[in-house]
């Protein structure tokens, strides 16, 4: 079972009153949305994921809150669509949690540089878009801005120029081959992150389109959530975060801001789920 980061805090900035209408926006495998739906008992959510293998975990996880949910699956960047679909004008609060979940860390789908897999990377197995067309198709101008941007990769012009080498002679297929040419041209030892990291994190990036997805997504909420309604968004990288803290800036006459400083997890937290390290959690009421 994935652990929900920063659950109670994000639970207590979310919820002001019982009875709210709630949309879990990366419902994942049902984590927070349990968590909302047992501190409130007569709370409704809808779930969205672009994950399939993540909602049907998720609606055995939920299960036994029937009739108190809904799931869809779909970009968070179409949740208007969603809504209307639903027939909901308005909501209490809005809950992203932008982390990448450990099912899709252990599924054989590429995310982990942990295991020579296909490059694929894609949330939603539908989309077109994979690591591996990323890899092999891209330009090295194109490489090399997604490393940078996406990936704040230091070495990204090398890595880039090392791919294009490699991929002249045959296709780069798998998570194993990719890690081989990032560790060819860059450094052993880069402190405790693994020097494939950011590459990794940037393809992804790339491939799920999920920095845009957020920006839209954001765009969209004001529009749905009620007075004193709450926009609760969990970020795990300096790219998210820097999109929810430019959002709330842009909308200052819009929200109110709850959080002055970014949430950091508790070390409490960080010892049982050390996968939290990097989570930020930002939050904002509707004025």
């Amino acid at each position: 079972m994935h652990i929900p980061v920063l659950l109670k805090e994000s639970l207590d900035l979310l919820i002001k009153e019982e009875g709210g209408i709630y949309v879990d926006c990366t419902v994942g495998l049902g984590g927070h949305a349990k968590g909302i739906l047992e501190k409130d008992r007569y709370a409704y959510i809808v779930g969205i994921d672009k994950d399939p293998q993540a909602l049907k975990m998720a609606e055995e996880n939920l299960r036994k809150f029937e009739g108190r949910y809904s799931l869809y699956h779909a970009d968070f960047s179409d949740l208007d669509k969603v809504l209307y679909k639903e027939g909901i004008r308005e909501v209490d609060g809005f809950l992203f949690d932008l982390g990448v979940s450990m099912l899709q860390l252990k599924s054989p789908r590429g995310f982990s540089f942990q295991r020579d897999e296909p490059l694929d990377m894609r949330m939603n197995p539908q989309d077109k878009k994979t690591a591996y067309q990323v890899v092999n198709t891209y330009s090295e101008r194109e490489l090399t801005r997604i490393f940078k941007e996406y990936g704040e990769e230091p070495y990204a012009e090398k890595i880039a120029k090392a791919i294009v080498i490699q991929r002249s002679k045959e296709p780069v297929k798998t998570t194993g081959e990719l890690i081989k040419i990032i560790l060819s041209v860059t450094p052993k030892r880069r402190g405790k992150i693994h020097p494939a990291t950011r590459v990794f994190q940037a393809i992804r990036i790339e491939v799920n389109e999920e920095l845009k997805s957020l920006e839209i997504a954001l765009e969209k909420t004001p529009k749905f959530l009620k007075k004193g309604g709450r926009l609760v968004v969990i970020s795990f990288h300096s790219l998210e975060d820097r999109i929810v803290k430019n959002f709330f800036r842009r909308h200052i006459d819009t929200f109110k801001i709850l959080t002055k400083k970014p949430i950091r997890p508790t070390m409490e937290e960080l010892r049982k789920n050390p996968s939290s390290r990097s989570a930020k959690l930002r939050a904002g009421e509707r004025i």
